[in-house]
């Protein structure tokens, strides 16, 4: 489905409250993300469920969808499951067999990610630092390659978005994901991260699904987008226009077919979460990377918001865009889309 057809809203996707080592309510987080444009959140207090009593009066109070979650907190690392209906106990996960764990989870029709992977451990931050032997990286469904405010910024981050990347290299197909590990009220001075998830409009309907289950729909088939500003997104066409993919998806190839060049479509929405972000420079520039390396570049505007770029797909399995901006005078990353896959059959 081309993105332009999709709903792409802003989620958080970690966040805690008094339940377990937040300091806010329920009630108090989903104001927070209001007014920080978010269209939902998922509440991922520290090995228990109970802060999630009440969440549909919250989110008719606020307007803000709540996914229900649980942060397993371990020695050897934290996981973020979403979109579970039921605690999963995570007290028999030992370093060898985190794999238990995910198939409760999976069980129930939910996800399972690796939370801020290379944060400092013990005894900062008892078991944050991941130390899990994962012997399938199949069966893990996002990692969380930002955590905290200004994420990109973070040399811990820089690793985790690496680690993504040698993962999409060695085949596996894991999406990505940013995430506040949000856990006391009030304003903040740094920007603020957000994964847009690429509902479809049926799927955005809640008469025939609640938005929670089509938010976490859209993680679980690679449909997300991440951003401290703008919303970047892509898809790609054949040269006579036929749409291929959008984010998350696969371009399919007969085999013995050459891969020919595709078109690259790049646009950047400016008005996702317009007045959240400020730019230092009128424009923002998108990149195209890929298991081949970078292959195109463009510089995007709100005067200019789309472009296109020819590429030759010759042994290309996975292509992503990056977005590069300057905020707080610091010349960074400023969002990524997750990636189209390539796939012979």
């Amino acid at each position: 489905m081309n993105d332009a057809q999709k709903r792409w809203l802003p989620f958080e996707l970690h966040t805690h409250t008094f339940h377990s080592d937040g300091k806010q309510t329920l009630l108090e987080l989903a104001e927070g993300a209001k007014a920080l444009g978010f269209s939902g959140v998922a509440l991922t207090d520290h090995n228990t469920m109970t802060g999630l009593a009440g969440k549909e009066h919250v989110s008719r109070q606020t307007g803000v969808e709540i996914i229900p979650g649980l942060e397993w907190t371990t020695f050897f690392g934290h996981m973020v499951t979403l979109g579970i209906k039921e605690y999963v106990d995570w007290r028999n996960l030992s370093p060898f067999h985190l794999h238990r764990g995910i198939e409760d989870v999976h069980r129930q029709g939910g996800l399972a990610g690796v939370a801020h992977p290379f944060r400092v451990g013990s005894p900062m931050c008892t078991g944050c630092f991941w130390e899990f032997e994962v012997s399938d990286w199949r069966q893990i469904d996002y990692i969380e390659v930002w955590s905290g405010l200004f994420p990109s910024i973070q040399r811990i981050n820089a690793r985790a978005f690496a680690f993504w990347t040698d993962l999409l290299n060695r085949g596996f197909r894991i999406a990505a994901t940013s995430g506040r590990d949000w856990h006391v009220p009030g304003p903040v001075s740094e920007p603020v991260s957000a994964t847009f998830l690429g509902l479809s409009a049926a799927a955005a309907n809640p008469e025939s699904q609640p938005l929670a289950d089509a938010a976490v729909d859209a993680l679980r088939h690679g449909a997300a987008s991440v951003s401290v500003g703008p919303l970047p997104l892509l898809s790609v066409r054949t040269e006579d226009g036929r749409e291929l993919a959008g984010i998350g998806e696969a371009v399919m190839i007969p085999q013995g077919e050459p891969r020919k060049a595709v078109l690259a479509s790049l646009s950047v929405d400016f008005a996702a979460r317009d007045g959240q972000w400020e730019l230092q420079k009128r424009t923002v520039e998108f990149r195209l990377n890929s298991n081949r390396g970078e292959l195109a570049a463009t510089e995007l505007s709100r005067d200019r918001p789309v472009a296109t770029c020819p590429i030759d797909a010759s042994g290309v399995t996975w292509l992503r865009g990056e977005m590069y901006g300057v905020m707080h005078g610091v010349h960074t990353m400023i969002g990524f889309t997750n990636p189209i896959y390539f796939d012979i059959h």
